[in-house]
């Protein structure tokens, strides 16, 4: 069966396929695994997604939406003069996935599964189902993001987690922060405590950094960053548009820099960002997403010390500072991810999946199978009697010891294969004898001999020459 799993984010929806023989395959949107969930209503009335919609949000900001995730509770949605339905502005993201997903497979899958945070209520969880339903899918399953990121880390990457065992998920995204402990049963997982806060996420770190720069160009240029701050007219709307999407970038350049530059385009000037200044800024969040995971885990009756493990998931996670803040603040170093944005998406399509067994992951299946071609290593071993093919039934030590001492008494009457080992015998000691001739053959000698020759001769002229003073 070929399953389509989803995950729709603040920032970012992710989207994975399972072929039929357990394969995963990440649909690419521009050539990225993730794929912009902004949505931008063209003049024309055609609805952009993604990176098209980002790229014409500049033409006019009012027709344009970043993040729809966190619009949920609004019921509806203004795009320029339009009100839509929340579900429908799911859907249209949702759209883009399915023809991406039915190119790639020739036509739509068997089955789909998406993710949503655990603290949803059932009315949250009824609007994603509807949103899909919109967008032409089959009914989807849902699954709880914190159990498609613990099955990542025991399906996917082989992590032992025993039955009993508790681990946490650290997941901070674009618009939200959820911590979350899980426990494995014979099953799967159970959910034993979450907690959350809706106002912690990567678009808060934005704000934040703009507000630490108006903290300077908001004195030397007041007026204009007043415009820029609060826009009355397109053309302020579209340099405030810009301004947040180099924010976003130099954010996401400090998680591998030391400092990086902003461009003020009201103002055309660069501002000089430092990750120190930026870890100023993202400090207070990231401390109240601590003191939120250990409620979390405090809620679930657990210690830090006794969970398997805490996992750090969500595109915001790459922040040095938050694993350095879990480690100080909980005593336990958490594990990161090279790209923890596809952790939960993957592990929803673990669960249940084609023969994947806890301990043979993915990523070690190569390794895995190494060992079995070990054993055709057994048939090589006879290579080396494969020239005594006589031999072959005896054991593979005892075939070279028994036809070697009858050797030995056949040598005289067989001359044949005496021939041949007898041949390099010779040659080897005959070669000896023949450089007789050493001081001609040996330059070395030679050379020792003419140095001590000239050494004698020279003491002897300083002998005479010191007799006649």
């Amino acid at each position: 069966m070929r399953v389509l799993g989803i995950d729709f984010g603040t920032s970012n929806t992710v989207a994975i396929l399972r072929m039929a023989d357990g394969r995963v395959k990440p649909l690419l949107f521009d050539g990225s695994p993730m794929l912009p969930s902004a949505i931008y209503l063209s003049a024309d009335g055609r609805m952009l997604i993604g990176r098209d919609a980002e790229r014409n949000a500049r033409m006019d900001p009012a027709r344009f939406e970043p993040n729809p995730k966190r619009r949920i509770d609004d019921g509806s949605i203004f795009l320029g003069d339009q009100e839509i339905p929340v579900p429908r502005v799911f859907a249209y993201v949702l759209e883009q996935v399915m023809a991406e997903a039915k190119r790639q497979l020739g036509g739509p899958p068997e089955a789909v599964r998406m993710t949503h945070p655990a603290r949803w209520g059932e009315r949250r969880r009824n609007l994603l189902v509807e949103a899909a339903r919109v967008a032409g899918f089959p009914k989807p399953q849902l699954i709880p993001e914190p159990v498609g990121a613990a099955s990542y880390f025991t399906s996917v990457l082989g992590t032992a987690v025993p039955v009993g065992r508790a681990l946490a998920i650290y997941d901070l995204g674009g618009g939200t922060f959820d911590a979350t402990v899980v426990r494995r049963t014979q099953t799967g997982f159970e959910v034993l405590s979450e907690e959350g806060l809706p106002d912690v996420g990567g678009l808060d770190f934005d704000h934040g950094i703009v507000e630490h720069l108006g903290k300077t160009y908001g004195v030397s240029h007041a007026a204009t960053w007043s415009r820029l701050m609060n826009p009355t007219d397109d053309k302020d709307r579209r340099y405030r548009r810009m301004l947040y999407e180099d924010v976003r970038g130099a954010k996401e350049m400090l998680s591998r820099t030391a400092s990086a530059d902003i461009h003020l385009p009201a103002l055309d000037v660069d501002a000089h960002l430092t990750r120190e200044e930026f870890e100023d800024v993202a400090r207070p969040h990231l401390e109240r997403t601590i003191e939120c995971m250990e409620r979390a885990i405090r809620g679930a009756r657990q210690s830090p010390k006794d969970l398997v493990g805490i996992f750090l998931v969500g595109g915001s996670s790459r922040i040095p500072m938050a694993a350095n803040l879990i480690h100080k603040g909980l005593g336990v170093a958490p594990r990161t991810f090279e790209q923890p944005e596809t952790v939960v998406v993957e592990g929803a399509l673990s669960i249940g999946g084609p023969a994947r067994p806890a301990g043979a992951p993915v990523s070690g299946s190569p390794q895995q199978h190494r060992p079995p071609v070990r054993p055709p290593m057994g048939p090589q071993q006879p290579r080396p009697p494969m020239g005594q093919q006589p031999a072959r039934p005896p054991a593979m030590q005892q075939p070279p010891i028994a036809p070697r001492q009858p050797m030995q008494p056949q040598m005289p009457p067989p001359r044949p294969p005496m021939q041949a080992p007898a041949r390099p015998m010779q040659q080897t000691p005959a070669r000896p004898p023949v450089p007789q001739k050493k001081w001609s053959q040996e330059p070395a000698v030679v050379a020792t001999i003419i140095v001590a020759v000239v050494m004698v001769v020279a003491f002897v002229i300083l002998l005479v020459i010191s007799m006649n003073n």
